[in-house]
């Protein structure tokens, strides 16, 4: 069959969406689709250029950062800060049935044992806050922090939780806390990522990359992952046979290829991307310099556990504050390790438990004192936790054997907070008799992410983006201030 060229490019062309979108008026979809970009937010067009440039909240904060510690598997509350002298009196007992009608456990059916904790509890600080022998560094910090008693969760699986926890839904796909709050305040050193991940134990948490993901907003908010052993962050380096001048060079001429194509197309990645190689280059010479803790005099590596040249916990925690000490926003350490079902030695409320807190309650420790004595606590948030916490009664598939282990557990767990405006000295919250549901002042995870985002000068409501025509926000729909945690 003959056609006429001409014709049938014309056809064509009418059949695309950029045509369509061009010849409809002012009341069509097209106009509505421009309306909504024009308010998607309205710095944008002034972060183009820098969309890591430092910005205020809402409102005056009471903290500029965050460094959040996760303990990934869910620590054992009952055994380090919720003391229930009840449930070690009926250690042994068949759980009760009203405790038990219309739960699910992950890894328990029938009728479990009851099972208090085997620890040596006191109270600690100003507040006389109750904690265990399992932290005694904690204890020394007692009179800085506040522990909530009543957390809870509505996931009793890790990555869900996790995902929960910190990007306000259980399933992949929506920014994370870092991204939220990068997005929003951006970052006081251009040199550096304005959200720094490190993991220890070897092991990522359940929750995977999502945890730091920048999900839907631009790609410059994700969390940038660095390690404390070898290259600080991996490709960043010249590739072989690349000095820095070639180096420079070649990224001028991707950044004239990506402004071309911006103002061309206006999308935000390309701006991003530019931003991204841009930050690369400069972390060439700043990353290495502030991840060398080889430079701290002897008395702070000894005072954190930390040793140069070694992966672990306690360098992890001194790097947080040399980071935030450079000006990073948010720095999230992750630590595998914390799933005590005592299916292994490892995993026991007594030996396995002292030996995992060993390891890491002295840097933390350690970390709250250094940022006190530096003047960096009283605006800084630190966070210590789980995802959820663990049963008043033995795991189902260990409750015959010698290691005393608890299946997750959703309902109620405790959090440690410190600095940024929270009160010090201080326990928030309580559960049942048997711990297995709050008693008093509920504290959901999305309650936790308002009050964070508010310590640092947002309405947790208002802190939005526009994606896919809906409005998103950490916090969902969900969340409410819990200012009883504020001094």
């Amino acid at each position: 069959m003959n056609f006429d060229p001409a014709i049938r490019l014309g056809q064509l062309e009418d059949q695309t969406r950029r045509n369509f979108l061009r010849n409809t008026s002012q009341f069509s979809l097209g106009a509505i689709a421009l309306e909504s970009l024009w308010q998607r937010d309205a710095g944008a067009a002034v972060l183009a250029d820098n969309p890591l440039a430092p910005r205020a909240g809402h409102f005056k904060s009471k903290a500029k950062r965050v460094i959040y510690l996760h303990m990934s598997g869910g620590p054992p509350h009952l055994d380090i800060f919720d003391y229930k002298p009840e449930l070690v009196k009926r250690t042994g007992q068949d759980c009760p049935d009203d405790f038990l009608k219309g739960r699910r456990f992950a890894f328990t059916t029938g009728v479990p044992k009851l099972m208090g904790t085997p620890r040596t509890f006191g109270q600690y600080g100003s507040g006389g806050i109750w904690m265990s022998d399992a932290v005694p560094n904690f204890q020394r910090v007692a009179g800085d922090v506040t522990v909530v008693r009543s957390m809870k969760t509505d996931e009793f699986n890790h990555a869900p939780a996790e995902l929960l926890l910190y990007t306000g839904s259980p399933r992949q796909g929506r920014p994370s806390m870092g991204s939220w709050v990068t997005y929003g305040l951006g970052t006081e050193n251009e040199n550096l990522p304005g959200f720094v991940v490190l993991i220890s134990s070897g092991t990522q948490p359940s929750g995977g990359q999502g945890c730091w993901g920048s999900g839907f907003v631009p790609s410059v908010y994700q969390g940038v992952q660095c390690r404390s052993k070898g290259d600080p962050v991996l490709y960043v380096s010249d590739p072989a046979g690349m000095n820095r001048e070639a180096r420079r060079q070649t990224l001028d001429a991707l950044k004239d290829l990506n402004q071309l194509q911006s103002s061309e197309l206006g999308h935000p990645e390309t701006a991003t991307r530019i931003a991204q190689y841009e930050l690369a280059y400069r972390m060439q010479t700043s990353v290495p310099e502030v991840m060398d803790i080889s430079r701290e005099p002897a008395a702070v590596l000894e005072a954190y556990g930390a040793q140069p040249g070694e992966a672990s916990f306690a360098n992890n925690c001194l790097l947080a504050r040399r980071l935030v000490e450079q000006g990073v926003r948010y720095v999230q350490l992750f630590d595998w390790g914390w799933d005590f079902h005592g299916t292994g030695p490892g995993e026991d409320i007594r030996d396995g438990l002292t030996k995992k807190m060993s390891r890491t309650d002295k840097p933390v420790a350690a970390l709250l004192e250094d940022l006190k004595q530096r003047g960096l606590l009283d605006d800084t948030i630190v966070v210590w936790g789980g995802e959820f916490g663990r049963t008043p009664f033995r795991e189902g598939r260990t409750a015959g054997g010698a290691v005393l282990g608890r299946d997750h557990y959703p309902d109620c767990f405790s959090l440690m907070l410190a600095g940024g405006g929270f009160k010090r000295g201080f326990s928030y919250g309580s559960t049942d008799e048997l711990g297995f549901g709050v008693s008093e002042n509920p504290v959901h995870v999305h309650d936790l992410q308002a009050t964070i985002l508010h310590q640092l000068g947002f309405d947790h409501e208002k802190l939005t983006y526009r994606f896919q025509g809906r409005d998103f926000r950490l916090t969902d729909v969900h969340g409410t201030v819990v200012k009883e945690l504020l001094a």
